[in-house]
């Protein structure tokens, strides 16, 4: 199974700019050794269950808590039960027709 979650993550109390916020969830990935990409609106990640998935929105949801008040979110699955490394596949598939 492939899991690909696309998710944004910021608390909405903290100013302008909240990317100190979002660098504690990518380090939170790195920690957790979770294939992702950072996108300018976002971050996509690679898991093998459903579980996985909304496990890394509840970690990242509590690298934000203890000192955010309000935080905001976004979220987008692609659940695929026969695959693996849909992430890589689906840009590569695209790059090939161009």
């Amino acid at each position: 199974m492939s899991v690909l979650i696309e998710y944004a993550m910021f608390p909405t109390d903290k100013g302008i700019s909240v990317s100190q916020y979002v660098a504690r969830i990518i380090k939170l990935l790195e920690a957790e050794k979770v294939n992702y990409q950072l996108t300018p609106m976002g971050t996509i990640a690679e898991t093998d269950t459903l579980e996985g998935a909304l496990s890394i929105v509840q970690k990242s949801y509590e690298q934000l808590s203890p000192d955010c008040d309000r935080v905001y979110s976004t979220i987008k699955l692609d659940i695929k039960k026969h695959g693996e490394k849909m992430m890589q596949q689906k840009v590569e598939s695209v790059k090939s027709k161009l």
